[in-house]
Formats: structure tokens, C-alpha cells, sequence
């Protein structure tokens, strides 16, 4: 019974996040590293498309109306699709060249995307917290 608690749906979607957010800090990271390396291409990472689009198919179209049992009751939608093989995907981008030697890195694209990773991972972080914080609460009976 604790495993079914601890093993929410929207723990395990918060920890890939969180996977996903570090990996991506480190490629951007190396991305900055590499700004003055000639012929250095730009790397990415790929995951909330991907997690969107197995929790509600591409379209959305695997959303699942549940059961109301009151009319009172407000008209929800559940998260289809398997999440748990999702995975991050490195992109390399050999479409652009933003100088003479070959080089696609520009520092301030790598600056800015790697403040708002910073923040998104930090607010991973906050919510996952905060749910720890009410599964203790429920524990205590509080």
C-alpha cells in the first residue's frame, strides 16, 4: 500500500522532468563550453513534446472522460498514454551556422535557455516538495 502512494503518477512525471532539465543543463552547458570550438554544432534536448505527446497522443486525442456520479460534479479528464518509457532525446542542430568557422552557438540563445532550465527545474523542485510536504501531512493525520 505505501508503494501505491509513493509511486504517484505525478511523482514518477516530475522526476523524468527533473532528469530531462539536468541533462539539459548539461548540454547546454557544453554548448557554451564550445562557443569558440570551430565546427561545433549546437546541441538540444527534446522531452516535453515527447511527454505530451504519450500521456495525450499527438493530437490529444487519448484523453479520457471520467465517470461522473453527480451532476454537480465538474467534468474531468484523465492522462492517458504510457509516460514511464518516455526518455530525453539529445538533438544535434546542423541546420544553422552562426559564423564563418562553422560554429551554430550563439551565448546568449545558451544564457537565456539555460536561466529559464534553472527555473523550470526549480519549480519541479517546489511542487514536488510540496507534494512530499501533504503526503506527510496525511501521514501524521493532520
Amino acid at each position: 500500500m505505501l508503494n501505491s502512494i509513493i509511486d504517484m503518477p505525478s511523482m514518477a512525471i516530475m522526476e523524468k522532468a527533473m532528469q530531462a532539465a539536468s541533462l539539459r543543463h548539461e548540454v547546454l552547458s557544453n554548448n557554451m563550453a564550445n562557443v569558440n570550438t570551430p565546427g561545433f554544432k549546437r546541441k538540444r534536448v527534446e522531452f516535453e513534446k515527447l511527454l505530451s505527446a504519450a500521456l495525450y497522443g499527438a493530437d490529444n486525442s487519448k484523453k479520457l472522460r471520467l465517470a461522473r456520479t453527480n451532476p454537480r460534479d465538474i467534468a474531468v479528464y484523465s492522462q492517458g498514454g504510457n509516460y514511464a518509457s518516455v526518455q530525453p532525446v539529445v538533438q544535434q542542430i546542423n541546420d544553422t551556422t552562426m559564423r564563418a568557422d562553422g560554429n551554430n552557438v550563439d551565448p546568449d540563445r545558451e544564457m537565456a535557455g539555460m536561466a529559464k532550465n534553472t527555473m523550470y527545474y526549480d519549480a519541479l523542485a517546489r511542487e514536488m516538495g510540496a507534494q512530499i510536504s501533504n503526503l506527510r501531512l496525511v501521514i501524521k493525520g493532520q
